[in-house]
Order: structure tokens, then C-alpha cells, then sequence
């Protein structure tokens, strides 16, 4: 009885907020970084290259897609990136307009899943806002449109090794695209040099909130459409 009580002054002492907080900014960046890395895959198959599904890379294990530095900055930061999908472009028939298609397949899906997330967020919404366990599906569907446009912008940077430049490489021509691949490692340390001055986190923060609430409409849409077939408003 002891043991039980002193158990019960720990959990009765212990602040929810914080873990809560994690929570709603871990499950949102697993689920983000997931479908984003899957898609890279499931596009590059599609178009002839089957090294993402030889290496296990077609998986919604997220641990499988997971690059720890960037999972930290997307939750934190709320901008942020995982680790590359293996790609061989010359298993492409056209390997540059190959790399562009698998390369924006990410960003496109982060974008969708931001609009589905908007709408489930609407849908629920008169369902759910009354109730605490409900507020906090609602924080959870809006944290995850918010993580996936923020990771989607991010990765259309023009810096490799984001999917952005391999987009912009793909424009150049045979020689400049294989000479500007080779230095695609060191664009990460440009990266977090440009993270750590707070460059890219000012710029992007604008731009997220400004494509956010572009999208926002489709969350009003949805959360009447669902007020008048749920509630009978």
C-alpha cells in the first residue's frame, strides 16, 4: 500500500502538458515523414526503379525512414527531413525527368495530406470542440497538416540534398547535373549552417502560415458540410 501510494503522489504531481505537447508534435512528424519518404518510393517503382523496394524503403514503418536530426527540427522546428529513399536514376528510361518526378513526389504528398488533414480537422470539429478528449484529436489532425506543409516547403528548397534541387538539377544539362550530384553531400552542412542563423527558419515560417491559410478554407468547408449532416445545423 505504501508503494501504491507514493506511486499515486508521482502521477497526481506530474504535469501532462509537456508529454501532451510531444505527443502532438511526434505522432503528427511520424506520419509526415512516413507517407513522405513512401511516395519518393512508390513513384521511382512506378517509373522503372525498384532499389527503394529491393532496400525495404516501401514501408510505413516509420522507423525504416527515419534520419534523427531532421525528425528532431520537424518536431521542433516544425520544419525538417528523413533520410533519402535510395534512388538509381539510370534505372529511369529518361533518368533526369525520372529524379523530377520521384523527387516532387514527396512534396506533392505533403501537401495532400495537408488538405486531407484540413478536411478531416473541419469534419470533426462540431463533433469534437466540446469535448477534452476531442480538442485533442482536433490539436493532433491540425498538427499534422501543419508538420506536412512545413516538411513539403522544406524539402522544395533548391538545396541538396532536398527534393527541390534535384528538380532544379534536372533542368541543367548532363555534365552540370552529374557535377553539381557529386557535391549533393555537402549541401546538409549548408543546411544546418543556414538552420542554426535562423535563415531558412524565418523565411519558411511565413511562407508556411501564408500556404496554410490558403489551404484553411478547406476546413471551414468541411466543418459546415459536417454541421449540417451531423449536428442539424
Amino acid at each position: 500500500m505504501v508503494y501504491i501510494s507514493a506511486w499515486q503522489s508521482i502521477v497526481n504531481g506530474f504535469d501532462f502538458t509537456n508529454l501532451v505537447a510531444l505527443l502532438l508534435g511526434v505522432i503528427p512528424a511520424l506520419i509526415c515523414i512516413t507517407l513522405h519518404e513512401l511516395s519518393h518510393g512508390l513513384v521511382a517503382w512506378w517509373l522503372g526503379d525498384d532499389t527503394a523496394k529491393l532496400r525495404g524503403r516501401l514501408s510505413l514503418n516509420p522507423l525504416k525512414h527515419l534520419d534523427w536530426m531532421g525528425f528532431a527540427m520537424l518536431v521542433i522546428a516544425h520544419v525538417g527531413w528523413a533520410k533519402p529513399v535510395p534512388v538509381d536514376m539510370y534505372k529511369f528510361r529518361d533518368p533526369k525527368r525520372g529524379m523530377a518526378l520521384t523527387a516532387l513526389a514527396g512534396p506533392v504528398s505533403n501537401l495532400l495530406i495537408t488538405v486531407v488533414f484540413l478536411f478531416l480537422f473541419g469534419l470533426f470539429f462540431p463533433l469534437l470542440y466540446r469535448s477534452g478528449t476531442g480538442t485533442l484529436v482536433l490539436d493532433l489532425l491540425e498538427m499534422t497538416a501543419y508538420l506536412s506543409l512545413g516538411l513539403g516547403l522544406f524539402n522544395l528548397l533548391p538545396i541538396p540534398p532536398l527534393d527541390g534541387s534535384k528538380v532544379l538539377f534536372s533542368l541543367l544539362s548532363d555534365e552540370h547535373y552529374r557535377t553539381l550530384m557529386r557535391y549533393e553531400r555537402y549541401g546538409m552542412l549548408l543546411l544546418i549552417a543556414l538552420a542554426f542563423f535562423g535563415v531558412t527558419g524565418r523565411f519558411l515560417s511565413a511562407a508556411i502560415q501564408s500556404v496554410f491559410n490558403f489551404f484553411w478554407p478547406v476546413a471551414e468547408w468541411a466543418a459546415r458540410l459536417s454541421s449540417t449532416l451531423f449536428v442539424g445545423k
